[in-house]
This record gives C-alpha cells, structure tokens and sequence, in this order.
C-alpha cells in the first residue's frame, strides 16, 4: 500500500484509456488489482473474519479475486454478492471462487468488511436494498475498506448519491481518483492507499506532495530570500495577519504599507502610496487582505496591477478584478480564492471543481488555488494539484490571509507560481496539523516556522 501523495489522479475515463495503453491484458490487471488487494486484507485483518462484497460488474471481478487469494492464504472468508457477474472480467474472476456465496440481503457481518459493490463511473444511488445492506454490514464491522471507491460516491467528482457509509480505508487501484480528494465524496473514503498495477499511469493532476524548498545558503541576506509588499485596507487585521505569515514562512523582509501599529517588531511599516511600490528590492505583491470594496480600494488594485511584480490575489481585490484584466498582466499571478470569491470573479462555471479551477486558470492566464475543504490549484498549461485530508480546524476567521501571506512569501522566494501555490497550500496544512483543534489564525500563522523548519 502505498501513500498517494504525488499520485497521479485520473478520471473513470482516463483510467480506462490508460489500461488500454499499457498493453497488458485487462485480465491480468484485475488479477493484479485483486492479488494487492488480498496482501493488504490480510495484513490488516489479523487473523480476523473477512466479509467481501461482490458486484456485477468489474469491481465486483476485483473482489472474486481477492476473496480467492485471501483463502488460499488461509484467512477465513466469505463472499455475499449482489448477483451474478454481468461481464466476461467478472464471470472469469468468479469462476475462480469455490466457496459459498450468500446474498447481499441475508449476509451475516464479518469483523473485517471489504466493500467491491461499485467501483468508478456510478452516476446514480445503488438499489435501496443494495445501501441498507451495506449500511447494516458496515456498522457492524470493525473495519471497513473500499475496494477503489466506496460504494455510492462518483469517482470524477465527489458526488454522494444516497446513504454511505464511511468507510476506514480505501484502496486506490493503479491511480487515485477525484473522489479521494474532493468533498463531499472524500470524507467517506478515510485513508486512501493506492495498489500499484504496474502500469504508466500519465496525468496532469496529481495529489499534493512535500514541497522540496531551497533552504538559505550561507551568501543569503534578507532580501535574496524575497521581499513581500502587503497593501492593505482599513480592516489591519487581515493584512497583519498576512505578514506574519510571509514572514514566518520564509520572506527576509517584509513591508506593509499603511497597517497601523504594534508587533511583531520585525515588520517594516510604511504609509501607502504607489510610489512605495516601486522600490526594487521587491519579490512580490499580495494586495486583498481586508481592503474593502470601495474607490480606495479600487485605485490601490489598479495601482498594483499597473507594476511589474510578481502579484498575490487575495479577499476584497479578487472582486476588484476580471479574467480579462489577470490575462492582459503576462506575469507571474496567484489568485487564493474560497467558493463565493471564485464565483464572483469567473461565474457559474460547470463541471467538478478541478474542472472549474483549470478553465479558470486557462482563462485568465494565472494560477487559481481554489481553497476549501478541499483545495484545487490549477496552472494555465493544464497542471493541476489536489490537496485533501485538510483539518476542519482551518474554517475559522483569517486562515485565508495566513495562506495569503504563506503564497506571497513562496512567490517572492523566486518559486514558479504553480510549485509557489502547492508549496503554500502544504505548509498551512502541515501548521494546521501542528496546531492542533480550537486554534486560531494567529497560531496558524507561527506555526508556519516550524512547518518550514520541517522540510
């Protein structure tokens, strides 16, 4: 079993084209599917009761396969399936079961359950005696595992259908999915493990992985290691916040312009004027932080768009601009959206939220990390990373400023903007994890020395 981080993610379909393209028979690969997914029962069970759910279709085939291989390692198991196998795969991998099979409906619980109903590409609930028996089986097991996806979410983009159960653990079979990611799909799934097939799997979206950051050299000064300008508006809060985090997360230097008084004393105060903006030590401009929406806050925007610098997109300014007006820039651009911000700036766009992060992103010619439960960053060429498993702690007061300031700090570092906005969106995770349950933005904000002190 292996960690997804840096996995590849592919949709139904694209997991589909790939088992095509590596050449190897469709057969063997769901004998290589079921035979991983047996080690990884067995490891687990310790011994225990093993209750495999079975079926029509090709997830189904996985589960035959893997219910043969555990009793052949000697596990006791059992197999309850929701009717015969309905594809050649399938009807081939249950000719290879000799015991039992019990009904779905009438299956006794077993200690360890391993779910192969559904795999990819549901669009619909199951059959309302299909979710009761699946409810029932799951509350009664002390472990539960999903063969790919649990049964009941949509793989491509999160979507739940019906009741679900949640599920401990789920293994990704040859690539990780949407739904491991994205909410609300992702919440069922627990821990995610991917099963290697052995086979390429090519994609332009990937899970979020460790970031590998250069660390000072011993010719650093403060600013080689980069230099944010933060304009604020009148809520100082926000834009101290901010700076605290783009300090902390690795900025040599610091300037907030107009943000009223007080520490932390390492922070460069300066009145505002758009003059100020042309010091040329500068890395990069994060402009947002509790600038309100109002005329000064419309000519601060305008006047930081009218540079050259590398620019951080953040609150209040992301309402203050168009697609059109990110695209004509040609620079170096992060936008750190939540849901209405990104609403607001591009519209009602469809599909699932990696689909409306990348034709934003290609849109308006920047970088969009589209922040939330689930956070999505998306380039202009198509690349995308996925970071999930995100403390529920962060939803409180100023954590997107912190991320602000965190994304600001990368940038200015000299960091590409796509690997800037991974490197932010990991690190404030990694702070939030340090952090604990109750904290608040302030906390979030000095953990960030110890997140970056981690890599």
């Amino acid at each position: 079993m292996i960690p997804l981080a840096g996995a590849a993610v592919l949709t139904a379909a694209r997991m589909k084209e790939a088992e095509a393209a590596s050449g190897v028979d469709l057969a063997d690969l769901m004998r290589r599917a079921g035979e991983g997914i047996a080690a990884a029962v067995h490891r687990l069970a310790a011994g225990a009761e093993v209750l495999v759910l079975c079926g029509t279709g090709n997830n189904g085939g996985d589960g035959w396969v893997a219910a043969a291989s555990l009793a052949r390692g000697g596990l006791p198991v059992r197999v309850a399936a929701l009717g015969e196998p309905a594809t050649d795969l399938a009807r081939a991998a249950r000719a290879g079961w000799s015991g039992p099979v019990e009904t779905l409906a009438d299956a006794a619980p077993a200690p360890v359950l391993v779910d192969a109903l559904f795999g990819t590409g549901l669009s619909r609930a199951l059959p309302e005696s299909a979710q009761a028996a699946l409810v029932r089986l799951a509350g009664a097991a002390r472990l539960r595992i999903a063969v790919d996806v649990p049964s009941g979410v949509a793989s491509d983009d999160g979507a739940v259908f019906g009741r679900v159960p949640r599920f401990d653990l789920t293994l990704a079979l040859g690539a990780a999915k949407p739904v491991h990611i994205v909410q609300p799909g992702a919440r069922y799934c627990g821990t995610v493990r991917l099963i290697d097939l052995g086979i390429a799997m090519p994609s332009d979206v990937h899970v979020l992985a460790r970031p590998d950051l250069p660390r000072p050299g011993p010719d650093a000064y403060k600013f080689s290691r980069g230099m944010v300008a933060v304009v604020p508006g009148p809520m100082h809060g926000a834009a101290l916040l901010a700076s605290t985090a783009a300090m902390r997360a690795g900025a040599g230097y610091v300037l907030l312009l107009d943000g009223g008084e007080g520490p932390p004393h390492a922070l460069v105060r300066r009145a505002w004027s758009p003059e100020a903006l042309a010091d040329p030590r500068i890395g990069a401009v994060l402009v947002g932080n509790g600038l309100g929406r109002d005329d000064e806050a419309r000519r601060r925007v305008a006047a930081v768009l009218a540079t050259d610098w590398p620019l951080v997109i953040d609150g209040d300014a992301l309402r203050l601009v168009s697609p059109e007006e990110l695209a004509a820039l040609r620079r170096a651009v992060i936008l750190t959206p939540h849901q209405g911000e990104f609403q607001a700036l591009f519209g009602d766009l469809p599909g699932s939220k990696i689909d409306r992060a990348r034709d934003a992103a290609r849109r308006s010619g920047v970088v969009v990390a589209y922040k939330g439960a689930d956070t999505v960053i998306a380039a202009p060429d198509g690349r995308v990373a996925l970071a999930g498993d995100a403390s529920d702690w962060l939803s409180t007061a100023g954590s997107g400023d912190v991320l602000a300031g965190t994304t600001a700090a990368m940038l200015a570092g000299g960091v590409d903007p796509f690997d800037a906005a991974c490197a932010a969106v990991w690190l404030n995770g990694e702070a939030a994890r340090a952090c604990g349950a109750a904290f608040i933005a302030d906390d979030l904000a000095y953990a960030l020395t110890a997140a970056r002190a981690s890599l």
